[in-house]
């Protein structure tokens, strides 16, 4: 995964919710070119922090020890809403929950927050798929092991 937007996972109780945060720094390279004069975090790489924490809380959720893991696909966004943008200097943080299955999709609510102010919200549906790749999984499982570093209750897939 070459773009990793959620910096942090601060809180994840599988089937419940979870937290994270995502850093806006000047050292964000897309920044440089959106916008050069007013550097602002592109809302595409909020919602991918979002589909982030979403899709591990997801598989997290359904993971059956011993089977081989399912990752989460996004596959749809409805009721997206960006109502303030991020900036260098800014916390966005995150926070998701799950919200129902739907003809076998998954779907959770989504929010970011600075400071007091909501900056975004939506719907994000996911496919959980069987995915026979190895090295992917062990990727996966080590970003998940740095993004979780310090808590603890859950399985990792």
């Amino acid at each position: 995964m070459r773009w990793v937007p959620l910096d942090r996972v601060t809180e994840l109780v599988p089937g419940v919710s979870a937290r994270g945060v995502k850093a806006v720094t000047l050292s964000d390279g897309v920044l440089l070119d959106h916008f050069p004069a007013l550097p602002l975090l592109p809302g595409a790489l909020v919602l991918e922090a979002a589909a982030q924490l979403a899709g591990l809380l997801i598989e997290v959720t359904r993971h059956v020890p011993g089977e081989q893991p399912r990752r989460a696909l996004l596959v749809g966004a409805d009721r997206v809403r960006f109502r303030k943008a991020a900036e260098p200097g800014d916390v966005v943080a995150l926070h998701a929950v799950p919200d129902r299955d739907a003809d076998g999709a998954v779907r959770a609510r989504v929010e970011a927050t600075i400071g007091e102010a909501r900056a975004f919200e939506a719907t994000l549906t996911f496919l959980l798929r069987t995915v026979d790749e190895p090295e992917l999984h062990e990727r996966r499982r080590a970003l998940y092991r740095t993004w979780t570093r310090g808590l603890s209750g859950f399985t990792l897939p």
